[in-house]
């Protein structure tokens, strides 16, 4: 036996709609793109390809000061990071085909000569800057022609979170000042 519904014995609840009066939006004027302030600020520059590497994060500025990199120690020791320095000749700094094992026929390259020599062990433990001045002072002092960065690691995710150098030789030809990057 089949029970049959007609329309009418469904009555559904309806919100009662508020008409309002539609306002014009005002229009904003579109922004103007102008190249006059750009020769003031040197936007367009030529990059200098010969004798200007990099390392990862910070490379392109001038040296940091111990303050600054005190202050990026905090940083990562507030993340719950462990900082940790590594060090490394000039000749094998650098990524290349005579001290990089690649891990495949095609790789991204980041995976490729990501591991320098360690300065002691991680800093487990780390809860200021000054610890971390303090290790490069002696891993400068042990090593002073080699570069050193510090890296700090996620012990959660099981990654290196960022890396940056913080000693260059004394004699590297291979890096230039912010002010003579630019040809232009």
């Amino acid at each position: 036996m089949a029970a049959t519904i007609s329309a009418s014995m469904i009555k559904a609840p309806v919100a009662a709609r508020q008409q309002t009066a539609l306002t014009q939006a005002k229009t904003a004027k579109p922004a103007m793109v102008s190249n006059v302030n750009a020769k003031k600020t040197n936007a367009f520059l030529v990059w200098q390809p010969t004798d200007n590497k990099f390392f990862e994060t910070f490379s392109f500025l001038p040296a940091l000061s111990d303050d600054e990199i005190s202050k990026q120690v905090d940083y990562m020791v507030g993340n719950g990071w462990t900082p940790c320095l590594e060090f490394s000749d000039p000749e094998t700094a650098y990524t290349g085909s005579q001290n990089t094992e690649r891990m495949g026929a095609v790789t991204s390259g980041y995976q490729d000569n990501r591991y320098w020599t360690m300065w002691k062990l991680p800093m487990f433990g780390c809860t200021d800057g000054s610890q971390v001045l303090g290790e490069m002072k002696q891993c400068t002092k042990a090593f002073p022609n080699a570069y050193i960065r510090l890296v700090a690691f996620d012990a959660v995710r099981q990654v290196q979170m960022c890396g940056f150098l913080v000693h260059r030789p004394p004699n590297c030809t291979e890096y230039q000042q912010p002010s003579s990057r630019s040809i232009a």
